[in-house]
């Protein structure tokens, strides 16, 4: 039996792991295989991935309609703030 290597089955993944007795490090990493699925669960989970990505797309869409109103809003709003605002900026470099 080989001691300078020992073997751990992951209780998450169910991946079989090669770990080096003398350093802790990872040597081999052996993911469990997945059984195929049926040809309509693909084209299931592919038209299910096709509507969350149109619906991601409509969201942001809507926003960006939005985003240019918001952004004008905003630079008027700091506009008039400037207007207010008398105070004389100076470099203190410049007082020397």
């Amino acid at each position: 039996m080989d001691t300078s290597r020992f073997t751990i089955h992951c209780p998450c993944c169910e991946a079989t792991l090669t770990i080096d007795a003398e350093t802790g490090a990872m040597i081999d990493h052996e993911e469990k295989s997945k059984p195929l699925a049926s040809f309509d669960d693909m084209v299931k989970g592919l038209d299910k991935q096709k509507q969350v990505r149109e619906q991601i797309f409509a969201q942001e869409l809507s926003s960006m309609k939005d985003r240019d109103r918001i952004l004008e809003e905003k630079f008027q709003a700091a506009k008039k703030r400037a207007e207010k605002d008398t105070r004389i900026y100076r470099n203190p470099l410049d007082l020397d």
